[in-house]
């Protein structure tokens, strides 16, 4: 599968091989990490994705990505679903970054990037979550369309949701 490209970022989707060092936090000769990569985030979500993988196969295009810059290649956090789609085509998402990256504009860009790449593959909802007192990731969420739906004593909620096709094409 290939990167996802954006103005500055590549979305690279992560191979098993490249999420168990993710996961274990241990480069190899070639890969290009910022420092602080990968995040403890990073790490979880890599984690995430081999036991997705392990139980129900790899869900790609559905997986885990690596955000990188596009102007040297240098990962700077990752973000990707938390699985397959479900039965009404809906995704959850989760995603992070480097200290360093922040303030940038990086996450917006990539997760719109992952929204439209997901709703060109027929989702039909997209949802993640943010603790709450973590306020740039709800203003991530927030830039990029999602609206909160609900919250609970530890998180808040954020969802998207994009008519079907066939919904366009009946009105």
């Amino acid at each position: 599968m290939d990167d996802l490209v954006t103005e500055r970022l590549l979305l690279h989707p992560l191979s098993l091989v490249e999420a168990e060092r993710v996961a274990a936090g241990e480069p190899e000769d070639g890969d290009r990490w910022a420092p602080g990569y990968p995040a403890d985030g990073d790490m979880v979500g890599a984690r995430r994705y081999l036991t997705t993988c392990a139980i129900t196969g790899d869900p790609r295009p559905f997986g885990a990505y690596e955000i990188r810059l596009r102007e040297d290649g240098r990962a700077i956090g990752g973000l990707g679903f938390h699985g397959a789609p479900d039965e009404d085509l809906g995704v959850t998402i989760g995603y992070g970054l480097i200290p360093s990256a922040h303030g940038r504009g990086y996450a917006s860009e990539a997760v719109r990037a992952l929204l439209g790449f997901a709703r060109a593959r027929g989702i039909t909802s997209v949802q993640g979550d943010t603790d709450h007192d973590n306020t740039a990731s709800q203003r991530v969420m927030a830039a990029v369309g999602m609206r909160l739906v609900a919250q609970d004593e530890r998180l808040k909620y954020y969802r998207i949701d994009f008519e079907r096709a066939d919904d366009r094409r009946a009105g």
